[in-house]
């Protein structure tokens, strides 16, 4: 199982077969694995992929757009609020 992959942090489960959480193995026993991302208590499927580490990839890029967005607004809001470092 790898902890990192294409300078991205795997979101890593001691509770999935897979090893990574969003990722299952596909239930057509054709060996792809599927990711599935759960939104507002909402499943979204993010794709098939061949291999377990591929879908650990595409669940972390789905999870950092989410996280990326959330986290915009929340860096902004703690800069507007810290007091400014102007030497005088």
């Amino acid at each position: 199982v790898a902890e990192e992959a294409e300078g991205l942090r795997l979101h890593l489960s001691s509770t999935n077969s897979t090893g990574y959480v969003g990722v299952y193995v596909n239930g057509r026993r054709d060996g792809r694995f599927r990711v599935i991302l759960t939104l507002d208590s909402k499943q979204q499927t993010v794709g098939n992929f061949g291999t377990a580490v591929e879908g650990a990839v595409a669940y972390a890029r789905a999870v950092g757009g989410e996280q990326a967005r959330a986290g915009w607004a929340e860096a902004e809001a703690r800069s507007a609020a810290a007091p400014s470092a102007d030497p005088a």
